[in-house]
């Protein structure tokens, strides 16, 4: 596990105006996930973990790609991400002509807040778009960037030997994720859990 923890820490659900300071939307790229296999393994983790989680809400299966910030026509504070840096993020991709590609999903692991699935990425595909997109903006980011598939956020304080053993339960075979395309997606700011609403999507290259 990439994080050294004793308990998970329970998070609180709610809204929280220090951080969004009235501004509405806030924009990620984001790898959708509507493979049928690896669906099914996300909710066979989320029964396996039960009440140890909070219910995923609205929030569609996806893998983060790069955190872009609060949308806003122009920037006033440091985590605002204007319109003309989401077109020149669009510019990149064309220039850069990614081709299509796939990941594997592995085994079920855990961060201190929250369970995930691993994405693995053996041939490293997923560096030259995170590239292309950091060329406009900086990522708004607290920690090193790993992939993963989000299984919940954990409701309860766990010791981390009880997550180990159960998530040890879990099937561990790699699925293959195809990736065809990109999406800029959206979700109201004040809805931890609130739905991704896709605002651009760039198909891949054949």
């Amino acid at each position: 596990m990439p994080q050294s923890f004793s308990h998970s820490l329970a998070c609180e659900l709610r809204d929280y105006p220090e951080w969004h300071k009235g501004r509405s939307r806030y924009g990620v790229w984001v790898l959708q996930v509507d493979n049928q296999a690896v669906l099914a393994r996300i909710q066979e983790a989320r029964q396996l973990l039960g009440d140890w989680l909070h219910p995923p809400g609205a929030r569609q299966a996806h893998i983060t790609l790069f955190v872009c910030g609060f949308s806003a026509a122009q920037a006033e504070h440091d985590d605002d991400f204007t319109d003309e840096q989401l077109a020149a993020q669009l510019n990149a991709l064309q220039a850069l002509s990614p081709p299509r590609f796939s990941l594997q999903i592995g085994p079920a692991r855990s961060f201190s807040s929250a369970a995930y699935l691993e994405v693995l990425d053996a041939h490293q595909q997923l560096a030259p778009l995170r590239q292309a997109l950091a060329g406009s903006c900086q990522e708004i980011r607290q920690s090193n960037y790993v992939p993963h598939l989000t299984l919940g956020l954990y409701r309860q304080r766990i010791r981390r030997e009880l997550i180990e053993q159960r998530l040890a339960q879990l099937p561990s075979q790699p699925l293959e994720l195809p990736v065809n395309q990109l999406h800029y997606a959206t979700y109201d700011a004040r809805e931890q859990h609130g739905g991704l609403h896709y605002q651009h999507s760039w198909t891949l290259a054949n």
